[in-house]
């Protein structure tokens, strides 16, 4: 039977703020004692980055970490990769660790890439008759064979990117921790190293990933980890974590977004109505719906512009619709404003969560306010579906298209 792969008690790291890390070398003890001259020996602010962590993952599972940005999950990582000592607690992880935590983390500048792979692998362990059979399909799936004996200081920040993922994910490591790999790269390298991390676990590898990207994450693994400030918020499994950390999204919001900084633009109130324009929070999914944002502006703020979105429960946006005041009927003077969008019947049924943007092409006015969550409900069944548009279908003999014409499912 499997034991844990990755186990966590009372992990804690604190931050002195105003201080220099320092790594023990003759340099930094020298630039250390040149900054204590020039200011003296002031006390230094703490900052507890993580506070009484503890978890443990078993071998062969795949476990996310989701929470807003500043909760310590790149810390906890960290730790967990032995680049960062905790300062109270302790981490146990049993097998060869792999980690991706920052584009190009442990390659080194001036070496070529061939020569990277081959020193990450025996950093792992791993014999270079091993390395030698895995390192086509690293290059390959990196696709930088054109440049894989070109040092990698001249690589595109893409480049290096595709490369340290390859040589984590490839050089069979027992432990994969990847931190925010789908935030760089194109769409199809982002669904590579997904299935990439797929794969891993299926041959029985432990994965910990970190990202916001909540349907990634919901994909890939059956168990969360949230961090909120340092803490465990919930752990489980992940629908439920999930659903729990947008539900206090929608709440943190509720209590902050009507806070007044004294700008150009002012947002008074977010409702989803019905058509007659009736608050609701519970609808059925083959009728509309409205989002009504009410909002004040100062001052005339030239090209503003107000989007709405709404998410699904895993993360995706699933619609995003914006205008602008160079469309006719829109505000660019002062005053209090009334914006609906009407949504149609096109949203499967399933929990959302309803938010707004108010700004230009230039500047952030009102950050994004996830604002009210709204459940519609029937066509549970169809999860796999983020919308139903009802597209109409056109069917007609080929033959003789002018005597048969059929037309299926077009949405009124």
């Amino acid at each position: 039977m499997p034991g844990n792969a990755i186990e966590v008690e009372q992990l804690g790291k604190r931050y002195r703020l105003g201080e220099y890390q320092a790594t023990g070398s003759l340099r930094d003890a020298v630039a250390g004692a040149l900054r204590r001259l020039g200011r003296g020996r002031r006390p230094a602010d703490e900052l507890w980055s993580l506070r009484d962590v503890s978890f443990t993952v078993e071998q062969g599972h795949a476990v996310g970490v989701i929470g807003r940005n500043g909760a310590g999950k790149s810390t906890l990582l960290k730790i967990l990769s032995r680049i960062t000592e905790p300062t109270t607690g302790v981490t146990r992880t049993r097998g060869r660790l792999a980690a991706l935590l920052e584009v190009g983390t442990g390659f080194h500048a001036e070496l070529t890439g061939r020569e990277n792979v081959i020193l990450n692998g025996a950093i792992l362990g791993m014999s270079r008759r091993d390395i030698a059979r895995r390192f086509d399909e690293i290059v390959s799936f990196a696709g930088v064979e054109r440049f894989v004996d070109t040092p990698v200081k001249r690589y595109s920040s893409g480049m290096y990117l595709r490369l340290a993922f390859s040589v984590a994910a490839h050089l069979e490591p027992d432990i994969l921790v990847v931190d925010e790999v789908l935030a760089v790269g194109d769409a199809e390298f982002q669904a590579k190293c997904l299935r990439r991390m797929e794969t891993a676990e299926r041959e029985g590898r432990t994965v910990v990933f970190v990202s916001h990207n909540l349907d990634a994450i919901s994909r890939l693994c059956a168990e969360t980890i949230w961090l909120e400030q340092g803490s465990i918020a919930d752990l489980g499994a992940t629908a439920q974590v999930v659903d729990a950390y947008l539900a206090a999204q929608v709440q943190r919001s509720s209590q902050e977004r009507f806070d007044d900084a004294g700008g150009p633009v002012a947002l008074r109130s977010v409702l989803v109505t019905d058509a007659d324009g009736v608050p609701l929070q519970v609808s059925r999914r083959d009728r509309p719906f409205v989002i009504e944002v009410r909002f004040e502006v100062r001052t005339a703020v030239p090209g503003l512009d107000i989007a709405a979105y709404v998410l699904n429960m895993r993360g995706v946006e699933v619609l995003n619709e914006a205008w602008s005041d160079t469309e006719p009927d829109r505000p660019n003077a002062s005053g209090q404003y009334i914006a609906r969008l009407r949504i149609p019947p096109v949203l499967t049924g399933g929990e959302y969560v309803v938010g707004v943007w108010i700004g230009t092409a230039y500047e952030t006015l009102v950050q994004e306010v996830t604002a009210q969550q709204i459940r519609l409900e029937g066509d549970l069944k169809a999860k796999k579906r983020v919308v139903d548009l009802g597209l109409p279908w056109q069917v007609e003999r080929a033959s003789d298209p002018a005597k048969r014409r059929l037309v299926m499912g077009e949405h009124d």
